[in-house]
């Protein structure tokens, strides 16, 4: 007779391997399910240009991995993960030639927003530096499930992150810091007149401050073989190469979690049309490259950098997202959000050689080649820059949607991250995770918290099915 398992996950994403773990290292019998040949969903790496180049498919860039309440409780590093860290965490070149930075220390990114701003900024993010660990396990949580932590930096937070980035900006007398703040809130690829994206933006000055933007040695794919290799330690098997279509597919279990798109989900587990209202975002183009050298940045600070936001001001940045959020259209001038691994790991790419990882915000199922406005983009702050490219390797809406499903439209985020949508994923329930069947849960960042290399949708996931399996033993 077949032994039925406590748990199959679906999808070997940073979430549905989260979640293994946690079950599994509770003493529950777990086997994850992945469609690719590979673990990690968003989080891998791969020979993408040329040999010896060794690119980060999707995310490439962790601050809210390194402070995850989820990953902190997990001994990774004596499963292979290292952190490294650049000098400068994020750089933000303007038109004048010089840039705006954002490091581990409040002090020099304040300086860098010049004097007329610098204490602004500190008084924006005094009540908030050093209390990152309330602050995250407040944030990345569905907020109206359970009590804060700490209710009083709970509420003091809330009241600024549920402002537009615009308004945020008004505080400070020069476009340095508006420019600034309005990079990181594009991470949302959100209007910058939409409510909480001001939120997105302090969340990530924050995490600098707290932990920098690291990256893993070796690549996004270092992270995803930390937590299989951490599951199998606590006996979770993990099946690549192998295509869910129906939950007859699958070994019974007691409960089925899904790293995937929630329509994905519904249609694998008979939900019928359960999710048929499911918004997704826009979607993105991305270009990797393998360079003969560093990339030429006028300004000094960026070519220190780990991450460079591409925007000459907060009013670029802001045309940039309407016309592709609101408008529907490719942006003339793409905030481009770019990353520069090689500078700080030198497995990334052969001796003397880099790789540059760069996307832009395009139209959700785009069909078009943003190439040439990317390029033109960064030409702008870095003359030169076409003179280096060895190789490209570019991946618009429809190569990111047949890489992963759960990427509907190139929307790397699986479900629009606007206004109240960032909140109410995927759809307005008193539970997310939970669905109609009572053994089929959703674990992906078509969840709360959202978006991100974070692991927490699925360990939040993994405590309703921990919750539900106890009560029924």
């Amino acid at each position: 007779m077949t032994s039925v398992l406590d748990a199959v996950v679906v999808g070997a994403g940073p979430n549905g391997l989260t979640a293994a773990v946690e079950l599994a290292r509770r003493g529950m019998s777990v086997e994850v399910f992945e469609a690719r040949e590979t673990v990690g969903g968003g989080a891998r790496t791969a020979e993408l240009t040329l040999p010896g180049f060794r690119h980060d498919t999707c995310s490439a860039v962790h601050p809210m991995a390194i402070g995850s309440p989820a990953f902190a409780a997990m001994p990774l590093a004596r499963h292979g993960l290292t952190w490294l860290h650049a000098d400068i965490a994020m750089a933000q070149p303007l038109a004048d030639g010089t840039a705006a930075v954002l490091t581990g220390s409040v002090g020099e990114t304040a300086m860098s927003l010049g004097p007329r701003d610098a204490g602004t900024y500190r008084r924006l993010v005094a009540p908030f530096v050093g209390h990152w660990d309330t602050l995250a396990a407040d944030f990345l949580r569905t907020q109206w499930l359970g009590l804060p932590r700490d209710p009083v930096r709970y509420a003091r937070f809330g009241l600024v992150a549920g402002l537009p980035v615009d308004v945020l900006g008004r505080r400070f007398r020069d476009d340095r810091a508006r420019a600034l703040l309005a990079g990181m809130a594009g991470h949302l690829i959100a209007p910058t007149g939409a409510i909480g994206t001001a939120g997105a933006a302090l969340m990530f000055a924050l995490a600098a401050h707290h932990g920098g933007w690291p990256m893993p040695r070796g690549g996004s794919q270092a992270l995803s073989d930390a937590l299989t290799s951490l599951l199998r330690e606590h006996g979770g098997e993990v099946h690549t190469g192998f295509e869910v279509k129906r939950l007859d597919d699958l070994p019974p279990a007691r409960a089925y979690l899904f790293d995937t798109s929630p329509t994905a989900m519904a249609r694998i587990a008979g939900l019928g049309d359960a999710y048929t209202g499911t918004r997704y975002g826009p979607g993105v183009f991305k270009i990797d490259y393998a360079l003969d050298g560093p990339v030429p940045w006028t300004a000094e600070p960026v070519r220190r950098a780990g991450t460079v936001h591409v925007g000459a001001s907060s009013g670029e940045i802001r045309t940039a997202l309407r016309q592709v959020a609101v408008d529907g259209t490719p942006p003339d001038r793409p905030l481009l959000i770019a990353a520069q691994p090689s500078l700080v790991d030198d497995t990334r790419a052969p001796a003397g050689k880099h790789t540059f990882w760069v996307y832009g915000h395009v139209p959700n199922g785009w069909r078009g080649d943003l190439t040439d406005a990317v390029e033109r983009q960064l030409e702008r702050f870095a003359p030169g820059f076409r003179d280096l490219v060895l190789a490209r390797a570019t991946a618009g809406p429809p190569e990111f949607a047949a890489a992963n499903a759960n990427y509907v439209g190139g929307d790397i985020y699986a479900g629009s991250a606007v206004g109240l949508r960032m909140l109410v994923r995927p759809k307005l329930t008193r539970n997310p995770y939970r669905t109609a069947h009572p053994a089929v849960f959703l674990c992906s960042q078509s969840a709360p918290p959202g978006p991100g290399v974070h692991g927490m949708s699925g360990h939040h996931a993994a405590r309703q099915v921990w919750r539900s399996l106890r009560t029924d033993r």
